[in-house]
């Protein structure tokens, strides 16, 4: 197999990447762009996050809810654990500086964590539904971001630029929303590998929903797509 992505910390190919190889694998993608919906203010979601009580699996997107050309599958644990850190643009393990940009523990129980993976495998790119439980605010990890727009992420002798940009979060029906443009560069200054993400976050209680869309090449993500199954999970989390 001719290996798009082998990870930025030497051959391991990451989840997300294999996807964009697998129809039926793992995936991610992502860059830019301004979503639609009605806004509404942010929640200071003071004390303690209301418990939502439907299992995580259970309030994911149905693949069939990813429109062509994406296929979309459901990620068992380990394979969500990992996708989880490509997400964020960190693996397992690394050493990141400062080291107050490392990105909080995650549950990745099942019922801690449940992923959803489109792939677009003629634009080597995917679309990832993250559903996470968490015990603080969406504002901490804002605060986080706005504090670590350059990340140094070290593992196995290898090293990684992680660069992050907060952009006008969606306006939709959550506690708290924010969007972030991510950039994950690697590997020689002639040719660099670059992982592009751009992801839609919203907070429903103790559930907070992530939608990625990642490339690996030049593509402009699909906001479309993106905001619309993020808008169609982030409702199905509220009324449940």
């Amino acid at each position: 197999m001719t290996s798009i992505h082998r990870g930025y910390f030497g051959c391991r190919m990451t989840a997300v990447a294999a996807a964009v190889m697998l129809p039926a694998a793992l995936a991610l993608a992502g860059c830019s762009s301004v979503v639609s919906g009605t806004a509404v203010a942010a929640n200071s979601q003071a004390g303690s996050l209301h418990h939502v009580a439907a299992s995580l699996s259970s309030l994911l997107p149905a693949p069939g809810a990813f429109p062509a050309p994406y296929t979309a599958v459901v990620l068992p644990p380990p394979a969500a654990a990992e996708a989880a850190h490509d997400l964020v643009g960190i693996a397992a393990g690394a050493t990141v500086t400062p080291p107050s940009c490392q990105p909080p523990a995650q549950d990745y129980s099942a019922d801690g964590t449940a992923i959803i993976v489109g792939t677009d495998n003629s634009t080597r790119s995917t679309i990832t539904i993250e559903l996470a439980r968490v015990t603080e605010p969406l504002s901490q990890r804002r605060d986080q971001l706005r504090e670590c727009t350059k990340v140094t992420v070290r593992k196995n002798g290898n090293t990684a630029t992680l660069r992050s940009e907060l952009t006008p979060p969606p306006p939709i029906d959550a506690d708290d929303t924010l969007a972030v443009r991510q950039t994950l560069t690697s590997g020689k200054a002639v040719k660099p590998l670059k992982q592009s993400m751009l992801s839609l976050v919203a907070q429903v209680g103790d559930v907070r929903i992530t939608a990625t869309f990642m490339t690996f090449g030049s593509n402009r993500p699909d906001t479309a797509t993106l905001d619309q199954i993020f808008t169609d999970v982030v409702g199905k989390v509220r009324r449940s």
